[in-house]
């Protein structure tokens, strides 16, 4: 009778023995991953949710936004997401991102926007900029991102839309003045963006959830 001893001594012993704690890893891996996939999901989405809810003031909509998305192409060319808000079933207002290129990198901004085009809130979502200078883009350290609400593409006026240091009605930071002036730019371009497709965002015969 082969003993545990003999069978370890065999060629075979040490492939077959890795082989088969590989196989009970990737089994467990797979099985963990299954378990926390929906908190992740559900975490995700409490996440965008918080976000989107930044940029309208509230009590604005009654729908869930992130089950009434459209589908529009972005400057860059890919698809760009477009959250819907509703009152009573009729859509008042959009929340979409856009992009500038910053001191360090894109800065991504987050807008929403009522059914004319004036901005109800705007949130930098992702950048790269300077700590305790370009930093001030955020919500958390500085009341600057705030200035937004209220504003359109036709307030102020076109050669207003920029930092004060280039003739326009926004602040810009102390040795920082790229930063600022980039998320102008974003917020500018989104209000473009929008102006370009308000006719499909704000169509109100696609039924919440079913927009594609």
């Amino acid at each position: 009778m082969t003993t545990l001893a003999q069978w370890r001594d065999q060629l075979f012993y040490q492939p077959l023995s890795l082989g088969a704690i590989a196989l009970v890893t990737c089994a467990a891996l797979v099985v963990a991953n299954q378990a926390t996939h929906t908190a992740i999901v559900a975490a995700e989405e409490r996440d965008l949710q918080n976000s989107l809810s930044e940029v309208l003031p509230a009590g604005h909509g009654d729908n869930n936004l992130l089950k009434d998305t459209l589908q529009l192409p972005g400057g860059d060319g890919k698809p760009l997401t477009i959250y819907r808000s509703r009152k009573a079933g009729a859509v008042n207002g959009a929340v979409f991102q856009t992009a500038s290129r910053g001191y360090a990198g894109d800065i991504v901004v987050l807008i929403g926007v009522d059914t004319s085009g004036t901005l109800l809130g705007a949130r930098v979502i992702r950048h790269q900029e300077t700590p305790g200078l370009g930093d001030k883009i955020e919500a958390a350290k500085s009341k600057w991102i705030d200035d937004f609400a209220g504003k359109s593409l036709a307030s102020p006026s076109p050669e207003k839309w920029g930092v004060k240091k280039d003739g326009g009605v926004f602040d810009q930071f102390a040795g920082a003045t790229i930063t600022p002036r980039a998320v102008v730019k974003a917020v500018r371009q989104g209000l473009e963006f929008f102006a370009a497709h308000r006719t499909e965002i704000v169509d109100n015969s696609v039924p919440a959830g079913d927009a594609k």
